[in-house]
């Protein structure tokens, strides 16, 4: 080598110093000199979470074992992070998702507009996320801002810009991330609900243009296939289980490996084999992690293994770290999310796709607040771990940061009026949403909640023709009666909705919101038990059923 050659790599050497081209040429020397680093077999660990709903600390969570309800102490941030921690120490390569509903779900939350979950999450040391479908609980652009100011990419395939007039701009977020192991590549491809607008309050997502999976999914697959030579593709989604189900039996879907879902807390253990793809998802609120391993030999996946693994509070002990960072967070807050507006004598929970002891709480405090009402309905919402442990009263406490758990939204309490004829429309397309045959159809909630009626149905009957029985207040449902009813306003509906409910005559307003019904309630009839009271009746299926899911081997527990 002459001494102007070995002068001209000397100076560039100490330029690569300061400017980063020293990377380049390490880059280089590792590739030449370790063989180590590139085995040809080996194993890759993808770790997923979804829909946390901002649960922060340990919970009561529930477990259907032997036929009835068991609850263990299980999540919380610094919980979670010890038990990931230990998981990547176990694992040759690991990769942390979160598919979505991180920031709606608790007081803090709701305080701070999201913003006291955004250290935890970098905390947790996530690789890569997915927006769900509250994720547009604060409207789009807070959406923007507290996914941007997340450390790990963020992939969405159907979330688009609305560029004027409903039509689509640009991708909100890249459509897909490729993760490279030992030369080896691994594509994700993410699709959250494309229903958000019917399901969410329309004015939370104002902005945004929702768009089917199956619109671009064929093309995208060809992409992390064929242009990117990804030997293993996964939809992370947050669709809902039926949803996933769908897709995975879908043609476009040729070419996923599995799809790792979320959006209806659903409890995967063993991997749904659909005809295209594999079907999992991992539970709710922190309380598991699913695992994914992948084995690896000569550059292809010789086998997968997945487990879905509780993470139990009491056998985890909490991340220093982590815990600071919550106490610092929520400390400005701690007087009101801890004060306690009252007691129930019988644990509190949201599982069961029917009735719940949760939901009837909230139906009886509405109907104590608004009492001239005939019917009162609530959503069938999913999101809220359970609250079993009594304090040295021997009651169960209700606390105000309980309350926005159940009821993060505290929306306005508004009557209306409604015909016999429309109450029958609504209740057999509201079956329809929880129970119909074609998994595409089912929305991601449970059966809509209902005091004042009392209605027999057949789950899995015929489409329009599922209600056998309907009584309003003892007497059979008239359909030219006119009756008042009462539910909570959405952002963003018409005037004569209401809880999805089209056509309501004279809406109103009350000067009461959902919060201010509950801590009323509870003030002046603490403590309350709120049983079930069998208002909603499925002839040929369980007041314990767990699952909308059916026609696959799954079983929630």
């Amino acid at each position: 080598m002459n001494s102007s050659r070995r002068k001209f790599i000397a100076q560039l050497s100490a330029l690569g110093a300061t400017t980063g081209l020293a990377g380049i040429a390490s880059a280089s020397d590792r590739t030449e000199k370790s063989p180590k680093e590139n085995p040809s077999s080996f194993t890759v660990s993808i770790l997923q979470t979804t829909d946390v709903h901002c649960q922060i600390h340990p919970h009561d969570e529930l477990f259907w074992e032997n036929g009835k309800s068991v609850f263990r102490k299980t999540g919380g941030y610094a919980h979670l992070k010890t038990f990931v921690e230990k998981l990547r120490k176990e694992s040759e390569h690991s990769f942390l998702i979160d598919t979505g509903d991180m920031f709606q779900g608790s007081e803090l939350s709701v305080k701070t507009t999201g913003e006291a979950i955004v250290p935890l999450l970098n905390e947790m040391g996530y690789e890569l996320y997915l927006p769900g479908n509250w994720e547009v609980v604060y409207y789009k652009k807070a959406m923007q801002h507290l996914l941007g100011s997340l450390h790990a990419p963020k992939i969405c395939a159907n979330m688009y810009h609305d560029s004027g007039n409903g039509k689509k701009g640009e991708l909100i977020f890249p459509p897909y991330h490729i993760w490279t192991v030992n030369g080896v590549k691994i594509g994700f491809l993410g699709y959250t609900d494309h229903l958000v607008p019917i399901r969410q309050s329309p004015n939370y997502s104002k902005g945004i243009i929702y768009t089917q999976p199956e619109e671009n999914l064929a093309h995208y697959v060809d992409v992390l296939r064929n242009q990117e030579k990804c030997v293993f593709v996964a939809i992370i989604a947050h669709l809902g289980l039926s949803q996933q189900l769908h897709l995975a039996n879908l043609p476009a879907c040729e070419g996923v490996d599995y799809i790792l879902g979320g959006d209806t807390h659903e409890r995967v253990r063993k991997p749904i084999q659909s005809t295209y793809a594999k079907v999992v998802e991992p539970g709710a609120f922190g309380s598991f992690v699913g695992k994914l391993e992948l084995r690896i030999e000569n550059g292809k996946v010789v086998s997968d293994h997945y487990e879905l693994l509780e993470v139990d509070a009491v056998k985890n002990a909490p991340s220093k770290k982590m815990t600071e960072l919550i106490a610092q967070n929520e400390q400005p807050f701690q007087e009101d999310i801890y004060q306690i507006a009252g007691y129930s004598t019988v644990p509190l929970y949201r599982y069961f796709v029917i009735e719940n002891p949760i939901d009837t709480m909230i139906l009886n405090a509405i109907s104590w607040q608004v009492p001239e009402v005939d019917i009162v309905l609530s959503n069938g919402f999913r999101f809220c771990p359970p609250r079993t442990t009594p304090d040295q009263t021997g009651n169960i406490p209700i606390t105000h940061g309980f309350i926005y758990d159940m009821l993060p939204v505290d929306s306005t309490i508004r009557t209306g009026k409604v015909t016999g004829t429309q109450i029958s429309t609504w209740l057999e397309k509201e079956l329809n949403n929880v129970f119909a045959e074609d998994a595409s159809k089912r929305f991601g909630g449970w059966v809509i909640k209902f005091k004042g009626m009392e209605v027999e149905f057949n789950a899995f009957g015929e489409e329009g023709k599922r209600v056998q029985k309907a009584l309003v207040h003892g007497k059979p449902l008239d359909m030219e009666k006119v009756y008042t009813i009462c539910a909570c306003e959405r952002d963003g509906d018409p005037d004569d909705m209401l809880c999805r409910f089209k056509g309501v005559m004279e809406t109103e307003n009350t000067a009461y919101t959902l919060h201010e019904a509950m801590k009323n309630y509870l003030a002046k009839n603490s403590p309350v038990t709120p049983i079930p009271l069998k208002s909603a009746v499925a002839l040929d299926a369980p007041a314990t059923l767990l699952t909308q899911v059916h026609g696959v081997d799954y079983e929630f527990r």
